[in-house]
């Protein structure tokens, strides 16, 4: 089975994506402790959309808004 090549996560060196590369998908330990060190600190966060309701301005039948004070 021929070894695969892809680039490193972080530093973009081609690297080995193989049991024998301990530190894969990263070349190194220190490309691996980096990208651990950014999740740590929330340096990586999966955007989220706004809830519709938190910003809507719908009023209520009496008039008065939806939105809570």
């Amino acid at each position: 089975m021929p070894v695969k090549q892809i680039k490193c996560p972080q530093c973009e060196t081609p690297t080995l994506y193989d049991v024998s590369n301990p530190w894969r998908p990263f070349c190194s330990e220190r490309c691996k402790l980096i990208d651990l060190g950014e999740w740590a600190s929330e340096g990586y966060q999966i955007p989220l959309s706004p809830e519709p309701d938190l910003w809507s301005d719908e009023l209520t039948d009496d008039g008065s808004s939806k939105r809570p004070h």
